[in-house]
């Protein structure tokens, strides 16, 4: 257990949540689904349980740190990384593998998003521990693989090879990101694709030797980094060294080209609660298909809603059918669900009308 890590990138925005995801309060910080815990307190707490909470690491932008500290204030300064800017999941992968090659050239890595449900955690621990044990022993590039349950077109899917099978473990054939409707179907019935879950697992001179092949250029520039690792210095030459950095992710920079990649087919209730509609379908409702949170919403001849709104404010919602409505201090949304992937681009139309007040 000593050499299993855990790398919790926590620095998007979640802009598919607004206008209760913010810019400066994003989505992982948030409890969405009323549970009294956010998406980055239960990721935490899952982890902890997998391996010591020394070992457990976030690495998210400089202007969250204040709000990752008050939500889980046992952390200590050390196991928070401060990413200097956006470069998506391949910096952020690179980065802490040169961290953790210069702290511990045995470890085996974990990298999880901070904002997944998972309903089932004993079979999260499970799998997560077979997925830790299998890069200690094979050249393996992990990746944890969802059984479909309907034709999503709003994730990424990967095929693998059910006749080459190893510990359970199985060698991928091909990545599609979020393929068309049909496409989608195609895939449910073949049998043989799974939801891309987006939590890696490898060691950590498998992960070195991936980047250093298909990453060249931005292994290098964390490569000048090796003197300054786990000291004070690292902080300010992790700043100069970030904007050399292309901004890409880890499927697309490496998962989609090495050919040592596997994945572990998983059980375990997971869902990326990436829109309202995901938080829509993993939330209690009441008999006509509502899923409510507030504490003063009225709901009269509606059905099938997503509605949020504050404790003390007083919403009354009437013949709405299927519909998003979000209430906050200064932002009113209501969008039809079957329009919620569009979310983002109103997003990009509220910046270009009110500027960044809003956002």
């Amino acid at each position: 257990m000593k050499n299993n890590y855990v790398c919790i990138m926590a620095g998007g925005i979640g802009s598919r949540f607004w206008p209760e995801s913010r810019t400066q309060h994003p989505k992982q910080f948030l409890d969405l689904l009323g549970t009294g815990r956010s998406l980055i307190q239960w990721t935490y707490n899952r982890f902890s349980n997998i391996c010591p909470k020394e070992n457990i690491y976030f690495i998210t932008n400089e202007s969250y740190i204040k709000t990752l500290k008050d939500q889980i204030p046992e952390i200590n300064d050390a196991n928070i990384i401060s990413e200097p800017s956006r470069k998506n999941t391949a910096a952020c992968a690179a980065y802490f593998a040169h961290k953790m090659m210069s702290l511990n050239k045995k470890a085996n890595i974990v990298m999880s998003p901070a904002d997944h449900l998972i309903m089932d955690e004993h079979a999260f621990e499970r799998t997560t521990q077979e997925a830790l044990e299998f890069v200690a022993q094979h050249n393996a590039l992990l990746t944890m693989g969802i059984k479909p349950t309907r034709p999503d077109t709003g994730y990424g899917y990967i095929q693998y090879d059910p006749e080459e099978e190893l510990d359970k473990v199985y060698r991928v054939k091909t990545f599609t990101e979020k393929p068309s409707l049909e496409l989608a179907r195609t895939f449910l019935k073949s049998g043989d694709f799974l939801w891309n879950s987006g939590i890696f697992v490898w060691n950590v001179n498998t992960i070195m030797d991936s980047m250093e092949k298909y990453l060249p250029e931005m292994h290098e520039v964390f490569l000048q980094a090796t003197d300054v690792y786990n000291t004070p210095a690292e902080h300010d030459v992790i700043a100069n060294l970030y904007t050399q950095c292309v901004n890409t992710s880890i499927d697309y920079g490496i998962m989609e080209k090495a050919k040592n990649v596997y994945v572990i087919p998983s059980y375990f209730g997971w869902c990326d609660l990436g829109t309202w509609e995901s938080a829509y379908e993993n939330s209690e409702k009441d008999y006509l298909g509502n899923a409510v949170f507030g504490d003063n919403v009225m709901i009269i001849d509606a059905s099938e809603c997503m509605v949020k709104a504050p404790k003390n404010k007083l919403v009354l919602i009437q013949g709405l059918e299927k519909f998003i409505v979000i209430d906050t201090k200064d932002v009113l949304l209501i969008c039809e669900r079957s329009r919620e992937q569009q979310i983002k681009e109103y997003v990009a139309e509220v910046k270009r009308n009110k500027g960044d007040k809003y956002l």
